[in-house]
């Protein structure tokens, strides 16, 4: 999308009465918003919004490193190269929604981003453009019931009230099996939509024991797949779940439930569902990263889109992949609620004629928010406000988390962890979700929630060897780099205090990590033992307090943050790479 075809958008959406009343409006005359529909069914994508029911910030990565085949694809392309592979014009508004660049300044001009009443009055525009609920569905990638405090306190309750109103009509998931088995069933059960995973399967004790499924004789644990009507033609939507859960995540919370790709089952489920239902067109609803959609759109024939979700990236232009059975269209509609997909499918007697795609920026600033969903989080966020508007401290750093190797929300993270709990090295989680936080605000405790909220936050400080701390940066590594997608378990590089080290993305594994030092200089011997502190064990529960209870005492304690320093690796063989700007 170019700037002046995004500019376009913008003029008339504020000729229809989406814009407020403000510096960014351009007309006081109020028709409905109307984006005209190329075809004849509308699909609206949102994916990893994690649970941001208000605006925020948020900045995108400047460290996105593809290799391999991945080397300069998108979504591995970052700043300037982004722009240009995307035909983005500099210094654009759209130039800010797509990268980090000039992202202080920008973020001024231009605002928040996202806030589901802003996003709802856009998509009520957006299917009311299209003919209505009967012509249009809005699907949910998932990652939508974790990622605030609000969400974590009410088990992901207040996301699916959100949801609902929202007019989701089909979602998957990864975030949201991290509560417990039972709470993800009474949410499902609340959601108005379908909640779809042709790929989580009971294991044999379950199906044994009589546990709960969608079918008994296949052990699908949620219903794989659904064909939905639109203007009289039919569409097949099958749910792919984030696929490495039960790895990435804690086990213990969904013991009975097995993942994994399943590239064969979908294959043969696309089959079926082409002999027996003879749809216009199957998309998959993915939770599975840009990368492995990418090579499943390789392997698994007759699927005509991948709408994904996991790896945040925004990609206003889809890839196209070449299979043996013809193409297959991917694409990855970012997080935070910052953008809408919308694709358009023109269909004729049973086959895909042709299609058109936009990833629209939400900016809360050019779209009235609804107030029926403004009520709605109002209500939600009634009873906490008085912790949730805490303010912690200041901050004179720009405040984000995205990158493969740290940002500056994690490396505040770390130092609190090795601060509070007087430790030498603290390790965090490379997860890719929290708000941003612009120099000169107030952190809030609602800003270490957006950053920390998770089920099993719990901290620890103990004795490890240096070879266990190689051990963990090598494994986590792996799962970043390994050639093969279907290998590359998500997420980015565990965080790291106190310490330094050199990593070689293109290495094999165990010899992409070397010369690890203390921040003092000094070499981290491999048999003597360090005190490192951390968060978020995957295998069981730390014993110790909360994440958001460590930081909040450190930044009470510090009240102005300067980030002057960030522990992110010296990276080698990687100088060419139009995947990263240091």
């Amino acid at each position: 999308m170019n700037r002046r075809e995004f500019n376009r958008l913008l003029s008339a959406g504020a000729i229809a009465g989406i814009l407020p009343k403000s510096s960014f409006a351009f007309s006081s005359i109020k028709p409905n918003y109307d984006l005209p529909q190329k075809g004849n069914a509308r699909l609206l994508h949102i994916t990893d919004c994690h649970a941001q029911l208000n605006p925020i910030y948020f900045r995108e990565p400047n460290v996105n490193i593809g290799l391999n085949q991945a080397f300069g694809r998108t979504p591995h392309v970052v700043g300037e190269a982004f722009l240009k592979k995307n035909n983005v014009t500099q210094s654009s508004i759209e130039a800010h929604a797509f990268t980090y660049l000039n992202f202080n300044s920008a973020a001024k001009e231009y605002g928040k981003i996202g806030g589901f009443a802003h996003l709802s009055t856009l998509i009520k525009s957006l299917r009311s453009s299209a003919g209505g609920t009967e012509n249009t569905l809005l699907l949910d990638g998932g990652d939508t019931w974790q990622g605030s405090a609000t969400a974590y306190w009410s088990r992901g309750k207040d996301m699916v009230q959100a949801a609902n109103l929202l007019g989701v009509d089909v979602m998957t998931g990864h975030w949201e099996f991290t509560y417990q088995d039972e709470e993800v069933f009474s949410n499902v059960d609340d959601f108005n939509g379908e909640f779809l995973a042709q790929n989580i399967k009971l294991t044999e004790d379950a199906l044994f024991e009589g546990k709960r499924s969608h079918d008994e004789d296949t052990g699908h644990v949620f219903k794989p797949y659904t064909i939905k009507e639109l203007n009289g033609h039919r569409i097949a939507i099958i749910g792919q779940a984030f696929p490495y859960t039960p790895v990435a995540n804690p086990k213990r919370f969904i013991p009975d439930w097995t993942f994994g790709i399943q590239n064969q089952d979908l294959q043969e489920l696309v089959n079926a569902i082409k002999d027996e239902e003879r749809p216009d067109a199957i998309i998959v609803l993915s939770h599975n990263g840009m990368d492995v959609d990418l090579k499943l759109a390789a392997v698994v024939t007759g699927i005509d889109f991948i709408l994904g979700g996991h790896t945040h990236d925004g990609v206003p232009i889809p890839v196209v992949v070449k299979n043996s059975g013809g193409q297959t269209v991917v694409t990855n509609a970012g997080s935070n609620g910052k953008f809408v997909g919308v694709l358009d499918l023109n269909l004729d007697n049973g086959q895909l004629k042709g299609y058109e795609y936009k990833l629209l920026p939400v900016f809360s600033n050019f779209i009235e928010h609804d107030a029926e969903m403004t009520a709605l989080i109002a209500e939600i966020r009634k009873p906490h406000l008085d912790t949730l508007t805490e303010e912690l401290a200041v901050t004179e750093s720009l405040l984000y988390r995205r990158g493969n190797f740290n940002g500056t929300f994690d490396q505040l993270i770390c130092d609190a962890l090795r601060h509070e709990l007087n430790a030498e090295i603290s390790l965090s989680p490379g997860f890719r979700w929290g708000t941003t936080v612009l120099p000169g605000q107030a952190i809030t405790f609602e800003h270490v929630m957006d950053q920390t909220c998770i089920t099993y936050p719990e901290t620890y400080a103990r004795d490890m060897l240096g070879n266990e701390i190689k051990a963990i940066l090598e494994d986590v590594a792996d799962n970043l780099f390994h050639p093969d997608p279907f290998y590359q378990q998500g997420g980015d590089m565990v965080r790291v205090g106190g310490m330094n080290y050199i990593c070689d993305p293109t290495a094999s594994f165990g010899n992409r990590i070397s010369r690890m030092t203390l921040d003092n200089g000094k070499t981290i011997d491999a048999n003597k033992y360090y005190k490192v502190a951390g968060w978020a064990t995957v295998g069981s529960k730390a014993p110790g307090k909360p994440i958001w209870e460590v930081v909040s005492s450190y930044l009470r304690n510090q009240k102005v943050v300067n980030i002057t320093k960030i522990n992110s690796p010296e990276l080698r063989n990687v100088k060419n790479n139009p995947g990263i700007v240091l």
